[in-house]
């Protein structure tokens, strides 16, 4: 498996369209002049990503607030993002990147440590673009619970 390159801060972010949840696209385009929080998960519906949806859906009015949208990308189909926004009430865009193409240009998918064995898979990251479209802050291997709290720290929210 080679090597992931990583986003910096300052690198320009890696344009995308994906489709959502209903099957619309979504660009990162449409956020120009806006600051958007955009993470990547490796499953919906699975419980880390559960936890973690839900700490965003939690924290949404206050990072709209500060100025701040949120994207949540994975590798899952749009259909089974819909069952995961009804399900748990999720408030903001789900986007899907069955190709990984995405997530390979932000360094969100290659190798990883699961269980003590290294696979290749989704590396859940979090990025924060800037009004510019430039990386404001990227962030690795982060966790599931206790995320959206740091970030919001970090952020100042």
């Amino acid at each position: 498996m080679a090597e992931t390159k990583r986003l910096e801060v300052g690198d320009k972010a890696p344009a995308f369209t994906l489709l959502d949840a209903d099957g619309k696209k979504v660009s990162l385009s449409s956020y120009k002049g806006r600051k958007v929080i955009i993470y990547f998960y490796p499953a919906a519906m699975t419980p880390g990503c559960t936890k973690q949806a839900c700490d965003f859906r939690d924290s949404l009015a206050e990072l709209n607030e500060a100025g701040l949208d949120v994207i949540g990308i994975s590798p899952d189909k749009p259909e089974k993002l819909a069952k995961f926004r009804e399900r748990d009430g999720v408030n903001f865009p789900l986007l899907s990147d069955p190709d990984k193409e995405t997530l390979i240009a932000y360094g969100a998918f290659g190798e990883k440590k699961l269980y003590g064995k290294i696979v290749e898979g989704v590396i859940r990251s979090t990025f924060v673009v800037d009004e510019k479209g430039k990386i404001e802050v990227a962030q690795y291997n982060v966790k599931a619970t206790g995320h959206v709290a740091k970030l919001r720290r970090d952020l100042s929210v």
